[in-house]
């Protein structure tokens, strides 16, 4: 199967799901984004690293990346192999340098996106993935360098959290045309958690 490269390309507080955040990723050469929902803690592990943060005592990603490097083993890349009833199942491609043996070891995804950019290992997506879960994007992106992390803390930037957004229910309540407009309203605002809700409702009915 066909994989496809994959870049980070935003975090932010959900707006739907208190303490959760959305992970976004990219598609290199490609118009398509994945949206991932993770937790506090792999959010903030992995802006600290981006952010280039020491923090005070080495996080639990960290103490991996030292524990690896000790018995001289990489991360060679991460595959985004699964998606399954709103789940990302992630695999880890490591090599030992002792003796060449490689292995592959199953991970969270946002614990691998957290390794990932700790050993910078690349990290793909299979395209029926992307075609299932993604998000196409038909316009250039607003700002390809806004920041979307925060380098004077060990937290992800955050949004303000208070705009509400319409259920799962609401969207079962609105025909075909309203779900096409509210999609492309969230595409044109980067909204890519409520874009996903959209998509995955439209990718229901048209299934039924």
């Amino acid at each position: 199967m066909k994989k496809h490269k994959l870049d980070i390309f935003g975090l932010k507080s959900s707006q739907t799901q208190s303490g959760a955040y959305i992970l976004t990723l990219k598609e290199v050469d490609g118009m398509r984004r994945l949206p991932i929902v993770i937790g506090r803690v792999e959010a903030e592990a992995i802006a600290v690293e981006i952010e280039n943060i020491k923090p005070t005592r080495p996080l639990t990603h960290d103490l991996f990346r030292t524990f690896a490097n000790a018995f001289e083993i990489t991360i060679d890349e991460v595959l985004i192999y699964n998606y399954k009833e709103g789940i990302f199942f992630s695999m880890l491609y490591c090599t030992s340098k002792k003796d060449g043996s490689q292995h592959q070891i199953d991970s969270r995804t946002s614990d691998a996106i957290a390794l990932a950019v700790r050993f910078d290992a690349p990290i793909y997506t299979y395209d029926k993935i992307l075609n299932i879960a993604g998000v196409n994007l038909e316009q250039s992106d607003k700002d390809e360098n806004e920041e979307y992390f925060t380098a004077d803390n060990d937290t992800p930037k955050l949004g303000d959290g208070n705009t509400e957004k319409p259920s799962g229910n609401h969207y079962q309540g609105m025909d075909d045309e309203e779900l096409e407009n509210a999609l492309n309203n969230a595409l044109e605002d980067e909204d890519y958690e409520t874009a996903s809700k959209i998509r995955d409702e439209l990718t229901k009915r048209k299934n039924q």
